[in-house]
């Protein structure tokens, strides 16, 4: 049942399908990680696919992408969000610690610079990603030069 042929036959079928352009696939991945690091928690995975499906994105891609916000990730997402916020905020910017003394008051008084960060970080992150993503398909569907 999981052949080497038949996963190669269903990447090449579901991942890449190669139907689509480089450009819908970059898209697709670059949403995918915006929807994995906004603000949505719990329901980030549930509104990219159905936001995909909305937009013809490739499905498969956007999950990939979206699930940025593994558990290992989220608080490398969160501490970043933060930080981005407090250039949003300028001199209001919270200085909250990342200790056992969190409160759900100090969450509550922060949560604003957490909030501009994360969209920021989402929106930079997507676009990083995507412009990537487009490149590495480009230089790697680039035909052999024959030499001769």
């Amino acid at each position: 049942m999981f052949s080497k042929k038949k996963l190669s036959v269903f990447l090449k079928e579901h991942l890449l399908q190669p139907h689509h352009s480089d450009e819908l696939k970059a898209v697709s991945i670059a949403f995918g990680v915006f929807m994995g690091i906004i603000p949505i928690w719990g329901v980030q995975l549930g509104t990219a696919i159905f936001l995909g499906l909305l937009f013809r994105l490739n499905k498969a891609l956007v999950i990939i992408g979206a699930n940025i916000s593994i558990p290992p990730m989220i608080p490398v997402i969160i501490f970043a969000s933060y930080k981005i916020g407090a250039l949003w905020m300028g001199a209001n910017a919270g200085k909250l610690d990342f200790n056992s003394n969190l409160t759900r008051e100090s969450i509550r008084d922060n949560l604003e610079q957490y909030l501009y960060g994360s969209i920021s970080l989402a929106i930079a992150a997507g676009v990083l990603i995507g412009l990537l993503t487009f490149f590495l398909l480009k230089l790697f569907k680039r035909k052999p030069v024959l030499v001769g």
